[in-house]
């Protein structure tokens, strides 16, 4: 299925580019997100149009994220999880969890999509886990997990 990105997204293309994907990616995913509108002619020309306007809003995203990205470069944050004698934990670390810890001590408002472990975090100790905050910019942090004192 033929689409027109109406924003850069990773590993796909870039604004204003009509590109062809697989039908339910486009549908589900794409459009769904507005990310991207049916490659109609009507469509292609309105693209055109607010070319500029878009990569405006694209820029001014960028330029967020890399503020975001300036005041998150190499943190370390800590959980405290109930955990078993051999340091596995009941459940694991969710992104909804790590996107909370940094709100608390940040002030900083991260979609839980954006959060990526780079391995699922199940035990405790210190992962790495990677912040996508654009197409072009990943920020990196450190959550570091620590048993949590039964009552």
């Amino acid at each position: 299925m033929k689409v027109i990105l109406l924003e850069n997204v990773r590993k796909v293309g870039s604004i204003g580019e009509v590109i062809d994907v697989k039908r339910g990616y486009a549908r589900n995913f794409l459009i769904a997100k507005k990310k991207a509108l049916f490659a109609s002619k009507e469509n292609i020309k309105e693209v055109e149009k607010i070319k500029n306007d878009l990569s405006k809003k694209d820029q001014d995203k960028k330029n967020s994220a890399k503020i975001i990205d300036e005041k998150l470069k190499n943190k370390q944050f800590t959980i405290k999880k109930l955990s078993t004698e051999n340091r596995e934990l009941y459940g694991s670390v969710k992104p909804t969890e790590i996107s909370k810890i940094i709100k608390e001590n940040e002030a900083l408002e991260i979609n839980p999509s954006l959060i990526q472990p780079s391995k699922e975090i199940k035990s405790l100790g210190s992962f790495d886990v990677i912040l996508n905050l654009h197409s072009e910019i990943q920020s990196k942090i450190k959550i570091t997990v620590v048993a949590q004192e039964e009552n």
